[in-house]
């Protein structure tokens, strides 16, 4: 079968399409024939190591050191079952399932299997593959972080960095719980924002909403990059503030705050199940979620699709086509319901 591996680590180029032993599912797996893929920001720090030093230091030692130990990445697809090992009960063969891969990864393949424990779940009966495949690691991770601030209707809810992966998702699962959703992002995935629903939306490039004398119930800080102090502020009393990627110090000072005041800081490890993604199905098929999907790359041009993400520009997510060769190459942005 044909399969990107990742030779080492180092820029979008390490990563080559090659012909690769087809798995074969072990008896509590199941062999998914991958229909569609993505590539994220965490896809591309795992390819490159662009992380702080003590990170990269814990990847080398997870994921090996001087290259992958699993050559074969990716950490979310959708696709149909083909095969399942002799004690699978909760699959069959043919259902359309989609997936987060976690550490096994290999979702970057023309097939891959999964326990079927593992975090998969029959896929959402109105969304295609691609959008499917959008879901699972934006979908669990938002989440895993905003089912802890225990969301109530009509509460103020900020999300910095809401244009991407996990930002669209976290945006509609808080209106889902009848929030009222300030996205925060650049200019031009502002329009995008309203349009998942979005009440609010402030352009991080020409304002700062941690000055603007705001106050919110829950902050989720996506991509780790606003003023800590700042958000604090922009708290209220008994507020939520959750930590999408957190680095060190963040976490020590979020312990200190939760500690010493009346305000929650959250973040650190994650923990993912798969009820969590059979959530998100049900949101999506009673229409309260979609994926957004910025561009679509063939599986061969993964490495083109590597270097878009790291511009910072992706809107949603980058998905890549691994057999629908029917569906064309899009540049343009794909608001799909």
């Amino acid at each position: 079968m044909k399969a990107i591996v990742c030779t080492r680590y180092g820029p979008p180029d390490v990563l080559q399409l090659k012909e690769v032993e087809k798995p074969s599912p072990k008896d509590n797996e199941v062999l998914i024939k991958v229909h569609a893929a993505t590539v994220t920001k965490g896809d591309c720090e795992l390819r490159g190591l662009n992380l702080p030093l003590l990170w990269k230091l814990f990847v080398r030692i997870g994921f090996g050191f001087r290259r992958p130990r699993k050559k074969i990445l990716g950490q979310e697809l959708a696709g149909e079952i083909e095969s399942v090992g002799k004690d699978v009960r909760l699959f069959e063969k043919g259902d359309q399932v989609f997936a987060n891969t976690g550490l096994r990864l290999g979702a970057w393949a023309e097939c891959s299997c999964l326990p079927q424990t593992g975090l998969i779940a029959t896929k959402p009966a109105n969304m295609t593959y691609e959008e499917a495949a959008a879901v699972p690691v934006g979908g669990l991770h938002a989440w895993h972080l905003l089912r802890k601030a225990n969301l109530q209707s009509g509460q103020k809810v900020l999300i910095n960095g809401a244009g991407g992966t996990v930002g669209t998702c976290a945006v509609q699962l808080a209106k889902s719980f009848g929030a009222e959703v300030t996205g925060v992002d650049s200019t031009g995935k502002l329009d995008m924002l309203h349009f998942i629903g979005a009440d609010m939306v402030v352009d991080y490039t020409r304002d700062d909403f941690t000055k603007n004398g705001e106050t919110y119930d829950v902050i989720f800080d996506v991509v780790g990059k606003a003023s800590y102090s700042g958000c604090i502020r922009s708290l209220k009393e008994n507020g939520y503030y959750l930590l999408g990627n957190p680095g060190l110090a963040q976490q020590f000072r979020g312990l200190w705050t939760s500690m010493m005041s009346r305000k929650k800081v959250v973040g650190g490890m994650v923990s993912y199940r798969t009820e969590d993604l059979i959530f998100l199905r049900e949101l999506i098929e009673a229409g309260k979620m979609r994926s957004i999907i910025d561009r679509r790359y063939p599986l061969e041009q993964i490495a083109e699709a590597h270097r878009y993400v790291e511009t910072g520009q992706k809107t949603g997510n980058v998905v890549i086509t691994v057999r629908d060769d029917s569906l064309p190459f899009q540049k343009s942005l794909n608001r799909s319901s």
